[in-house]
């Protein structure tokens, strides 16, 4: 699975869950602190746009492949991200022909309560 270089970054790395799907770990460190304590906005923001892209990656790869551009992106921030271990996940809920619609969804300790989600649209170039 390829993801973006900024992955790297956020030292984002990969779980999979039992069926498969992959879920996104990244940790904290000096590179996505934002106030004190806390996670930056664009870190948890990048860290659901890698998730999207996995889950979208990982939904292609069963039909043929492809290629994705973002068209559009909406994140909702709904509690601060705190200085710990935070994991993401993407789930495809539309995949057609040229076009995919993904949401995604970030939390630390408890997935009933995230700290941010994000619905994000790509043009799909199929190969």
């Amino acid at each position: 699975m390829k993801l973006p270089p900024y992955a790297a970054v956020l030292k984002v790395e990969i779980e999979r869950a039992e069926d498969g799907h992959p879920i996104l770990v990244m940790p904290f460190h000096d590179d996505v602190v934002g106030r004190p304590g806390f996670l930056q906005g664009g870190a948890i923001s990048g860290l659901l746009e890698v998730a999207a892209i996995a889950a979208l990656d990982h939904a292609l790869s069963g039909e043929g492949g492809g290629r994705i551009k973002p068209i559009n992106a909406t994140v909702d921030f709904q509690r601060g991200g705190r200085d710990k271990t935070t994991r993401a996940e993407g789930l495809v809920t539309r995949l057609g022909n040229r076009v995919a619609n993904v949401e995604a969804v970030a939390w630390q300790d408890d997935r009933a309560k995230p700290i941010a989600t994000a619905r994000m649209n790509y043009l799909i170039v199929r190969d």
